[in-house]
């Protein structure tokens, strides 16, 4: 404890190391649905627990997916790119996630075909 108050570099590495946990609860916690273990079933828990971690780590796939092609891109277009730089950016994006979907409601207003039997 003594190090960790005594070393500014300590302190900042593991900051650094905390933020990075955080920041992935964070975005797991705001891809989960619901958010709260309603049943009191371990396995369910445990189930509910393991989809969420799997939703995550598709997701953060898919964002280094992304982060890839775009850094190619730039790199075939003359910029340069270090990896200090490629550290700088965390796969935890959001803003391209629709998490309920998006549905079409002017088609609410039109009725549907009678219920034929033969189908």
């Amino acid at each position: 404890m003594l190090r960790y108050l005594a070393g500014p570099a300590l302190r900042a590495r593991v900051t650094a190391a905390t933020n990075k946990v955080e920041s992935y609860n964070g975005f797991s916690k705001w891809l989960g649905f619901g958010g709260v273990l309603a049943d009191n079933d371990p396995e369910e828990q445990e189930k509910l627990i393991k989809f969420n971690t799997l939703l995550a780590d598709l997701v953060v796939f898919h964002n280094a997916l992304d982060i890839s092609d775009v850094v190619r891109q730039l790199v075939a277009e003359g910029w340069s790119i270090t990896a200090d730089q490629l550290g700088q950016i965390a796969p935890y994006l959001r803003a391209h996630i629709s998490r309920f979907g998006a549905y079409a409601t002017d088609e609410l207003r039109h009725r549907p075909d009678p219920f034929d039997p033969l189908l």
